[in-house]
């Protein structure tokens, strides 16, 4: 199987060990290795695809322990760079009675941002099908320009490139400059995907068929949404399709959306789509995609921490799903 490449950041978790509170009142907190672009490669490899991660930590423990955990799961680390000139970044979350979260990021700045344009190389791409990235490593600093670098990469060898802007406010000087650097970007992507709590913000329309449409103008071929506890949906210019989301005792919500865009592009190579092929996936094509990254995703709902299911898993789990 070829391989989904993502770019980012990585940092370290650290997730609640009470639930229902706010940040300031969480008084014990669990390690957990994270960045989004990194639980979405994970997703790939522990499915049984092929992974691989870019971007770089600090010389320091947290760091290791990123590039320990992201080798357990299976993802190629070749690319993940360690440097002197800043430190692994730290975020630190909490989780109301939901399960959703607020977060505290400690990154100014952090080693990740520091990856340039010069450590992307074209070896990187050999035998990619896709490149994934987000926009929490979309700031003013090298990692941008890495960023330009790893799509100028990806687009001469034909490959879809998936963004999911996963916007983290709080990371930015304004909500003005957060969706700026998403629409610089959005250009690039042949592949969207938008949370419904971030649809209006990053596009301006209200609905999903109106972000599709407007979408659908540059080079955009698929927009998926997540729902939440309403479920999912996605669209290609001629079909469209929804799926409910499916009953589970949220723990965490953590790397939900990522296991999910995860899930769904590990199907996509495994299918062997490509930029042509995308705008041809029919109705039936896009619902069963759905359906197994909701499968797919409750599972992570379920646990603490972004924790991405295997395979057997999923099969043990969901014996009637369709594998």
């Amino acid at each position: 199987m070829k391989r989904v490449i993502a770019i980012g950041e990585l940092l370290i978790d650290f997730v609640p060990g009470e639930k229902g509170c706010a940040l300031r009142e969480v008084t014990h907190f669990e390690r957990v290795a994270g960045g989004a672009p990194a639980n979405v490669v994970s997703a790939v490899s522990r499915l049984g695809g092929s992974g691989v991660m870019v971007s770089q930590v600090g010389e320091d423990a947290f760091g290791e322990h990123i590039i320990d955990v992201l080798r357990r799961n299976g993802v190629d680390t070749s690319w993940v760079y360690k440097t002197r000139r800043a430190n692994t970044g730290l975020a630190f979350v909490s989780l109301d009675s939901t399960g959703n979260r607020e977060f505290s990021f400690f990154r100014n700045p952090s080693a990740d941002l520091f990856l340039s344009p010069e450590q992307i190389t074209p070896e990187l791409m050999a035998d990619g099908a896709a490149l994934h990235f987000c926009s929490v490593d979309l700031v003013d600093h090298p990692v941008r320009q890495a960023h330009r670098r790893a799509i100028e990469l990806a687009r001469e060898r034909d490959m879809i490139v998936c963004f999911d802007p996963n916007v983290r406010l709080p990371l930015w000087d304004s909500p003005a400059a957060c969706r700026a650097a998403i629409r610089e970007f959005l250009p690039y992507a042949d592949i969207v995907k938008l949370s419904d709590d971030e649809l209006e913000f990053v596009t301006g329309c209200r609905t999903e068929e109106e972000a599709a449409a407007q979408l659908f103008q540059g080079r955009c071929r698929l927009l998926l949404v997540t729902r939440g506890p309403d479920g999912s949906a996605a669209y290609t210019p001629s079909a469209s399709a929804a799926c409910a989301a499916l009953p589970v005792q949220v723990v965490d919500t953590t790397g939900c959306g990522d296991s999910f865009i995860g899930s769904f592009l590990y199907q996509l190579v495994r299918d062997k789509a490509t930029l042509e092929t995308l705008p041809q996936l029919t109705g039936a094509d896009l619902e069963k995609y759905l359906d197994f990254s909701a499968h797919y995703a409750s599972l992570t709902a379920a646990k603490k921490g972004a924790a991405m299911a295997t395979l057997e898993e999923l099969k043990a789990a969901f014996p009637s799903l369709a594998c």
